[in-house]
C-alpha cells in the first residue's frame, strides 16, 4: 500500500494513493494509517490536493556514518556499532516545501537517506523480526548545518533547525529496502548515487539497536544514514533525493 498525508479541499487527511502515475486517486483514510486502515468513503484526485510529509513523527532517530565510503569523506573509520542521534519532529516538512538554511551556518549540507516508519510500539526487538513493527519506508533528507556540527562537537544543533527534515513522498509498506539504489540531485546533478545494500547496518539491525535504547512508537521514524558524496546547498537551488522503489522528494532551498 502507498500512504501519504495531503492538504485536500476538504482539509488534513492521511490517504491511500492508488493509480497509475499521473492519474492517482488519493482515498482518505479514517483516523490513521497504522494497522488495517480504514476508508471514510472521500477521494481526490491527487493533482487536486498538496502532499505534505506521510507521517507527524514523535521522534525521529537517525544512524550517523552508517555507510563506510561517508564514514571516510568524514574522515573517520566505521563504527563497529551503530551511531544514533535525534532530530526534532519540528524539522519535518513535506514534498516541495523549503529548506530554510539559518543565517548562522555558512554551510548546510543535504543528505539523501532512506527512512524506516515504525507502525506499533515496540522494545528490544530482535532484527529478524524488525519487519513485524515497521509499518513501511519513505525517503528523507537528513539536512545538516555542517559548520556547526564541526564547532559544537555533537549534532543536535547542527542537525535541528526547523525544515532540516524533509520526508515524503509518501510511505510504501511492501518494500524490500536490502538493495535499491539512493541518489540526490542538486539542480539536476547528482551528487550521490549509491545502494542499500551498501549499508553496514541492516534495517533490521538498526531497528534492534535503537529499540534496546528506546521504545519505539507508531510514526517513529529512523532515518539510516546517508552514503558519499556530501555537499552544500545555497539559496535558490533544488535538492531532489530519489529511493528506488519509492519515489522523489524534492525540495527548494531559501535563506532566513
Amino acid at each position: 500500500m502507498k500512504l501519504g498525508r495531503v492538504a485536500s479541499p476538504d482539509g488534513v487527511a492521511f490517504v491511500a494513493v492508488e493509480g497509475d502515475a499521473g492519474q492517482e486517486i488519493a482515498r482518505e483514510i479514517a483516523e490513521h494509517p497504522f494497522g488495517t486502515p480504514t476508508f471514510t468513503g472521500r477521494t481526490w484526485k491527487l493533482s487536486e490536493t498538496r502532499l505534505l510529509a506521510p507521517i507527524l513523527a514523535t521522534k525521529i532517530i537517525a544512524i550517523g556514518k552508517n555507510y563506510a565510503a561517508h564514514a571516510a569523506e568524514m574522515g573517520s573509520e566505521a563504527p563497529a556499532d551503530p551511531v544514533i542521534f535525534m532530530k526534532p519532529n519540528t524539522a519535518i516538512i513535506g514534498p516541495d516545501a523549503p529548506i530554510v538554511r539559518p543565517p548562522s551556518s555558512e554551510r548546510v549540507d543535504y543528505e539523501g537517506e532512506l527512512a524506516i516508519v515504525i507502525g506499533r510500539p515496540c522494545k528490544d526487538v530482535p532484527a529478524a523480526k524488525a519487519k513485524d513493527v515497521i509499518l513501511g519506508y519513505t525517503v528523507a533528507n537528513d539536512v545538516t548545518a555542517r559548520d556547526q556540527q564541526k564547532y559544537d562537537g555533537q549534532w543536535t544543533r547542527g542537525k535541528g533547525y526547523d525544515t532540516f527534515c524533509p520526508l515524503g513522498p509518501w510511505i510504501i509498506t511492501d518494500f524490500d529496502p536490502s538493495d535499491v539504489a539512493i541518489e540526490t540531485r542538486l539542480d539536476g546533478e547528482t551528487k550521490q548515487s549509491s545502494r542499500t545494500s551498501l549499508m553496514l547496518h541492516s534495517v533490521g539491525e538498526i531497528v534492534e539497536w535503537v529499540s534496546r535504547v528506546m521504545t519505539l512508537l507508531p510514526g517513529d521514524v529512523i532515518l539510516t544514514g546517508t552514503p558519499e558524496g556530501i555537499g552544500p546547498m545555497v539559496a535558490g537551488q533544488r535538492v531532489s533525493v530519489t529511493v528506488q522503489g519509492l519515489g522523489t522528494l524534492s525540495n527548494p532551498v531559501i535563506d532566513k
